[in-house]
């Protein structure tokens, strides 16, 4: 067992201005994916450049928080709704969806994608492999808010909470959905794959690790069990991502169309010439 330390929420106090672990994670989140995006953009035989990656990545935020805290109030919140008009408006109380937020970077990439003329299934795919550290630093927020624990356990790793142990699902999401679903999408886009591989990988994966920590987590207090004692909101809306991801990878396959995030291989081949002539 391990006595939980009971974080202060507040990183920074200056005055009435306070910033909280919660945001310094999201910076951290939108920090990582910019940098491993970049990284990406500068390879040979990529077709994307760092200005594009720059817009890119300021869409994608608008997206996640006004998705996010938009997903929230539409699948966790609504009784908070009908009783405070204002209750979206006001993030700094809590409360964002993963869901919403992924509804909401679809709408931005959507929208980014339309502008700069490219394959929106490209830009998804460009996407995958650079979210999940970002994810992973979402759960650590998580876990200093002392928000989002699972059932009460025996288990040597659990957290004592309010005189209860109980356990850490904020970590063992952050390892899944972040850690690990980062460490296999990074590999598994080393190397060019067909058209809706990355995305559909992504979403098969994450929607598989949220239902089986579901399993451990203890759902919203004001919404419950949907069903059985133990189907969870989280599992309603994680399981078409699972159906969605796998169907993506069939059709990438099948189809095996060439992504628009590499450039042909004579292009690279012209490119490496000219660079050589210098």
């Amino acid at each position: 067992m391990i006595q939980y330390p009971g974080f202060d929420p507040i990183a920074i106090a200056i005055g009435p201005v306070k910033v909280h672990w919660y945001g310094v994670m999201y910076l951290v989140g939108f920090a990582t994916a910019w940098w491993l995006a970049r990284y990406r953009a500068a390879r040979p035989g990529s077709s994307w450049k760092p200005v594009d990656v720059d817009d890119f990545i300021f869409f994608g935020m608008l997206g996640v928080i006004l998705g996010g805290r938009l997903g929230y109030v539409l699948f966790y919140g609504m009784k908070y709704w009908m009783e405070d008009g204002l209750y979206p408006l006001k993030i700094w109380d809590g409360g964002m969806s993963f869901h919403g937020g992924l509804l909401g970077v679809g709408v931005a990439t959507a929208i980014f994608a339309l502008r700069r003329g490219r394959h929106i299934a490209d830009v998804f795919d460009f996407a995958a492999p650079v979210t999940g550290l970002g994810l992973l630093a979402g759960r650590v927020g998580n876990f200093i808010n002392g928000e989002l624990w699972g059932k009460p356990t025996e288990v040597p790793w659990g957290f004592r909470v309010d005189g209860e142990v109980r356990h850490a699902t904020q970590l063992y999401e952050g390892a899944l959905e972040g850690l690990v679903l980062f460490a296999v999408l990074w590999w598994f886009t080393s190397r060019p794959r067909p058209r809706f591989a990355p995305i559909g990988l992504f979403l098969a994966l994450y929607g598989a690790a949220r239902v089986v920590v579901e399993f451990w987590r203890i759902p919203d207090a004001h919404i419950g069990y949907l069903a059985g004692g133990w189907l969870t909101m989280g599992m309603v809306l994680s399981l078409p991502m699972v159906l969605a991801g796998l169907a993506m990878l069939a059709i990438a396959y099948r189809r095996n169309e060439p992504s628009g995030n590499c450039l042909p291989a004579g292009a690279v081949a012209a490119g490496r010439a000219r660079a050589g002539s210098r």
